[in-house]
């Protein structure tokens, strides 16, 4: 069974910016529905999963918030005609065969962490990550693996997505993933607002690596060999601390939708009319075409 967990607004913002002024005859703006649509059914296309949801941030979470005030207070507001987008797209998402599973003051990363652990403790489950949430990343592992379709995470133009294992994240951030912490912890990340020591990413992961871990190097903070990082580590010290606790993933809550309520079912008929509305005509082709097959192959399965 192989279980797949989208990034909701990543693959929003992502295919708003990705094709601008797009629009249908009323002159709304329907660039954002058409990326996420072809970019949800491209996934099903590439990796055949069973099961499968879209997470969504809903507000931030308290514990966060408490540590840091400003968590994420840099971001710009979303722009204005991608709002009514996002509505339209979360009614869509179930249409396409997934479900929507948010919680309140809960963000997306920490949710997809909770399906990704369960998931994995079950035998034979395989789980992969549609996001470039670099939290995330420090979950792949033998049953988890990250979708990208990064040009830099190909091994060819051709191949058109990869999955991101142990040896490709550890190629990726220097550190194995379950290190990837230590080094955010460290290095900071300026998306999130969350201040660093400093220190930049590469050497952050040559710290973590050469000591074997954040608590080891911040134990013994004296063999550090340059001066300079030195007195670097041991000003931000409390930060360093207070961001492992940041960028560390919260696993413990309770799943809203059972994992074998998940299967992706698409919804034909509703998804044809909702497409109808956005006059994506090339798509609204595509979908029937496949409806189409989908209706005939069940037909004869039962006259078998």
């Amino acid at each position: 069974m192989k279980l797949l967990l989208v990034d909701g607004h990543y693959y929003v913002y992502r295919s708003f910016f990705a094709i601008p002024n797009l629009s249908n005859s009323k002159g709304e703006p329907t660039n954002a529905i058409f990326g996420f649509t072809k970019t949800l059914r491209l996934m099903i296309k590439h990796l055949q999963p069973d099961l499968g949801a879209v997470f969504w941030d809903e507000g931030m979470p308290e514990h966060r918030m408490k540590l840091q005030p400003n968590y994420k207070e840099t971001r710009k507001e979303m722009p204005l005609p991608m709002v009514p987008q996002l509505d339209y797209i979360r009614k869509l998402t179930p249409l396409i065969g997934f479900t929507n599973i948010s919680l309140p003051n809960t963000e997306a990363d920490d949710l997809m962490g909770c399906y990704a652990m369960a998931a994995c403790k079950r035998k034979g489950m395989e789980v992969v990550l549609a996001t470039n949430d670099k939290d995330l990343f420090q979950l792949v592992g033998p049953c988890v693996k990250v979708y990208s379709t990064n040009k830099t995470d190909l091994a060819s133009p051709k191949d058109g997505f990869a999955l991101l294992g142990e040896d490709q994240v550890i190629a990726k951030w220097d550190v194995a993933p379950r290190l990837i912490g230590d080094v955010l912890a460290i290095a900071g990340d300026s998306v999130d607002n969350i201040p660093g020591a400093g220190i930049g990413r590469k050497a952050a992961a040559k710290l973590i690596t050469e000591f074997g871990g954040l608590d080891s190097l911040l134990a013994k903070i004296d063999m550090v060999k340059s001066e300079k990082t030195r007195e670097k580590l041991r000003a931000a010290r409390e930060q360093i601390l207070q961001n492992r606790k940041m960028v560390a993933l919260d696993c413990d809550i309770k799943l809203p939708t059972p994992i074998d309520d998940l299967r992706i079912q698409p919804d034909y008929p509703a998804l044809i009319a909702a497409v109808e509305k956005c006059e994506f005509k090339s798509l609204l082709q595509e979908i029937r075409d496949e409806a189409a097959k989908v209706q005939t192959g069940a037909q004869s399965e039962l006259a078998l």
